[in-house]
């Protein structure tokens, strides 16, 4: 994949513009690059830091970016993340990000990001993304759909915490990065998270939720639901 210098300008841009609007608290230190959790250690709201003495430059760096990820499953889609679980040196500093690869007409479901806001650069292809509102104040309106078609250069942003999704109308592969204001966003795939948890959710709940049959709820449930990404 090759990049113009003018689209690795507006990435630079939108990329520095996470770290200034990142919602992770902030640091006390000028870094904290995180180590592997002790299996019998307390949890922390985070990871736990390295000693300073021993942090070396290849706790900042992260490579391969540049690979395209493998979409040969059932949403065409795949996700290849820069978050703190890869790159150890971002704990603390409220920033991380992902290369999305699509196939033809492949989709990332919709799901929402809990911790952060995620700002969507496309680089190549043609996308129709969007996002939902939250539950408004007055019960006589609904959710708003916001969705935009994008093309190579548009940045698109999904708030955080909303239900959001991108898909691939093109006939040809669809490439994007996209940042987020914290080290460790957190990924709900609606989806399955409603119709393949472990355990499954009682089928009568979903059936009066979703006012459907309850032996719709059971083929969805005993569907086959992978997170991929």
């Amino acid at each position: 994949m090759k990049m113009s210098f003018g689209l690795c300008s507006i990435f630079l841009a939108f990329w520095l513009a996470s770290i200034a609007y990142a919602s992770d608290p902030s640091q006390l230190q000028d870094f904290c690059v995180a180590v592997p959790d002790a299996k019998n250690a307390v949890f922390v709201n985070g990871k736990f830091c390295k000693n300073p003495n021993m942090v070396v430059a290849d706790d900042f760096l992260f490579q391969g970016l540049n690979k395209a990820g493998n979409t040969s499953n059932q949403l065409g889609s795949f996700v290849t993340p820069v978050n703190v679980n890869q790159l150890e040196g971002l704990n603390t500093l409220g920033v991380s990000m992902a290369r999305l690869d699509f196939a033809p007409y492949g989709i990332n479901p919709p799901h929402t990001h809990p911790r952060a806001t995620e700002a969507f650069l496309l680089v190549e292809g043609t996308l129709y993304v969007g996002f939902v509102t939250s539950n408004p104040a007055d019960p006589a309106q609904k959710n708003k759909l916001f969705t935009k078609y994008l093309y190579p250069g548009d940045v698109f942003v999904f708030p955080q915490g909303l239900i959001h999704f991108q898909f691939n109308v093109g006939k040809t592969n669809a490439i994007a990065f996209a940042s987020f204001g914290s080290q460790n966003p957190g990924t709900i795939t609606i989806a399955n998270a409603v119709f393949g948890s472990d355990p499954k959710v009682n089928p009568d709940v979903l059936a009066k939720a979703f006012q459907v049959e309850k032996n719709i709820i059971d083929y969805l449930q005993a569907q086959f639901w992978s997170n991929y990404n």
